[in-house]
């Protein structure tokens, strides 16, 4: 048995049987050399996904195993595809904003691009109870903007903010995985994956046609796959949650039979005007072709009406026609129902076959079946190189997961293994920012460690192009630590004033600090009796600037507000005038404690600090006019 490395091998695992496919690029065309179907004996697929890795794989090495027996040739590559109805779609959006003027270059748009993925990714695990590995499909850009302006390309452009919308398109990672695990247990080695939708449209439209607005609905056991095509490619794809199981166990009710006994009534009435079947209870029986129709009317209908809801949701207008596909497709009535759902013209609903001599031919095999044109468009798409993403490609010495037609970049490959634009860029550690005897001050978060990525050895951006047989290499960037101190590392270990609040309450020297927190020092002294009229003499400016001192030399920023004129208010319903601070800061709320007549040193309960009747924080900052209330309640 020989190997033959011309072959293109295609499985449909779908939730009733599992096709292979094997054919041959010949002329522009795939020759197809051999088909064969083998159903499931257990339900081992539920709703187009597996759920029995074990049974599946083992369907599938019977099913290869069969054709390597006819053709005379081993199997060892073969490729897939996803059912649509795990797809989750999600927007997502990011802006990359410099200080001054930059040019915009195909790496800042990768990077543009990378981070709004990745928050479409984040939005849709916020959604969810339970965090869950995602798998990118592919991502569409809806809008560029350049300092607020909208663009369609920004490349080359010159701005400081540059923003992005994209809207992105998820496969949860069990459903990926499933994939995997399945075809390694039978043997067999994933080289292209695509999605069942697009692979069906691949078959059942050929290129030519797609520059009309055309929607292709495949009709599974399982699921219902819905794609439309218009301008030369596809522009959308999404699902139904009624398919032709639901036709099967509307029979199962009707006639009291077990669903493989069902199935085969489906099966055999096609052409028939009755069917002899056996019910569960033992007794034989004879159903006509007007009892079957008359059972399967109310489910027949509720398909067509999602298929027309679905349709018109992911086009937004009515096609120009539409191409029923699958084993659902052959439903007596099904292409006129969904005409009428639709308002359409009978004439412009067909079912699917008859194209697909326009891109396959066999001397072996009919290759006009409906049920056909998943496992034949998973041919098609990589057999006449309609997927750009059927070959080999390694990420840290393991075999990559690719979704995405098209040219692929390293970005691409690592966005649909898992990993996030933070994995690639790195986030610097967070910034602490809290409020010390009036000033604000900033301590720095340690800086990211770089990503490290190389492909074939050598250093590159993500923007590089993946070939065949490529090696990428990916060490994900590592995220700073954010800035952490407790007050006693801020204040320089024990520190020599009388007291020291923390948001208005006695202060733990050794909490750590969080962001917004307010301290202030006290010095021992008798509390300032209120007057009508205050000069104020500044000590706690005197501290500030001690604090200061303290931050800089603990590597923090400290930002200086200028004030210059004098500021009147109301302190507890007298009048205060307070001198401008040397420093040029402005008042702020705790620079009235030491004026409230409250003894801090004997402190029983909180102090209520108000401005114009309403609480606010120790670091608000006062302005002319104020009235303000500081008092015990």
């Amino acid at each position: 048995m020989v190997e033959n490395r011309e072959l293109v091998y295609a499985l449909d695992i779908g939730t009733r049987s599992i096709v292979g496919v094997v054919g041959e690029p010949c002329g522009g065309k795939l020759k197809v050399l051999a088909v064969e179907v083998a159903e499931h004996a257990e339900r081992s697929m539920a709703d187009g996904q597996i759920d029995n890795i074990r049974q599946v794989a083992e369907l599938a090495r019977t099913v290869t195993g069969r054709l390597e027996e006819r053709l005379g040739v081993a199997l060892k590559k073969v490729c897939v595809a996803a059912a649509g109805r795990s797809l989750q779609t999600q927007k997502g959006a990011f802006c990359l904003e410099a200080e001054e003027d930059q040019v915009v270059t195909q790496e800042l748009i990768s990077r543009l691009e990378a981070g709004a993925v990745s928050n479409a990714e984040e939005g849709l695990q916020k959604s969810s109870d339970t965090w869950r590995r995602l798998f990118l499909v592919g991502y569409t850009v809806a809008q560029y903007r350049l300092d607020n302006y909208p663009l369609n390309n920004p490349l080359d452009h010159k701005g400081q903010k540059v923003e992005v919308d994209i809207v992105a398109t998820f496969l949860p990672g069990e459903v990926v995985e499933s994939l995997y695990s399945a075809m390694k247990m039978a043997d067999l080695q994933i080289v292209s994956v695509t999605l069942e939708p697009i692979a069906a449209m691949n078959a059942a439209i050929p290129a030519e046609l797609r520059l009309l607005n055309l929607a292709l609905v495949d009709i599974g056991a399982g699921t219902t796959d819905i794609a439309v095509c218009r301008g030369g490619s596809v522009v959308g794809y999404t699902m139904a949650t009624i398919a032709g199981d639901e036709i099967t166990e509307a029979v199962m009710r009707a006639f009291l039979v077990d669903f493989a006994t069902a199935e085969t009534i489906k099966r055999g009435m096609k052409g028939q005007s009755s069917v002899r079947y056996r019910d569960i209870l033992g007794f034989d029986n004879e159903v006509t072709a007007e009892e079957f129709n008359a059972a399967i009317q109310e489910p027949m209908e509720r398909l067509a009406e999602a298929i027309a809801k679905q349709v018109l949701e992911v086009n937004t207008m009515l096609p120009s026609a539409l191409f029923l596909a699958g084993g659902g497709s052959k439903l007596e009535g099904l292409r006129e129902k969904v005409a009428g759902c639709l308002g359409m013209d009978e004439r412009r609903v067909a079912v699917a076959g008859n194209n697909f001599e326009k891109s396959a031919f066999s001397e072996a095999v009919d290759l006009e079946n409906p049920e056909y044109t998943t496992p034949l468009g998973i041919a098609i798409s990589a057999g006449l190189g309609l997927l750009n993403d059927n070959y080999l490609i390694k990420l840290n010495g393991e075999q990559a997961k690719l979704f995405r037609s098209g040219v692929l970049t390293v970005q691409d490959v690592l966005l649909m293994n898992g990993y996030t634009y933070q994995d690639m860029i790195g986030r610097s550690g967070r910034n602490l920012s809290v409020m010390l005897d009036g000033r604000r001050v900033t301590l720095r978060g340690e800086p990211a460690v770089p990503a490290v990525l190389a492909v074939n050895g050598a250093e590159c951006p993500i923007t590089t192009l993946i070939h065949a047989g490529d090696e990428i290499t990916f060490i994900p960037a590592r995220h700073g630590q954010d800035a952490r101190k407790t007050l006693r590392e801020l204040l320089g270990g024990q520190p020599a004033y009388g007291r020291v609040l923390l948001n208005n309450q006695e202060a733990d020297l050794d909490r750590q600090l969080e962001t917004n927190d307010v301290i202030l020092t006290l010095e021992k002294a008798a509390p300032v009796s209120k007057s009508a009229e205050v000069r104020v003499e500044e000590p706690v400016a005197e501290k500030a600037e001690t604090a200061e001192a303290k931050a800089s030399e603990e590597g923090a920023v400290v930002q200086v507000r200028k004030e210059g004129e004098p500021l009147e208010l109301t302190l507890n319903n007298e009048t205060l005038v307070l001198s401008p601070k040397e420093d040029g800061q402005p008042y702020y709320l705790m620079d009235l404690l030491q004026l409230s007549g409250i003894d801090f040193e004997h402190l029983d309960r909180l102090v209520k600090l108000e401005v114009n009747g309403e609480e606010q924080g120790f670091r608000f900052i006062l302005s002319k006019g104020d009235k303000v209330d500081i008092y015990c309640p």
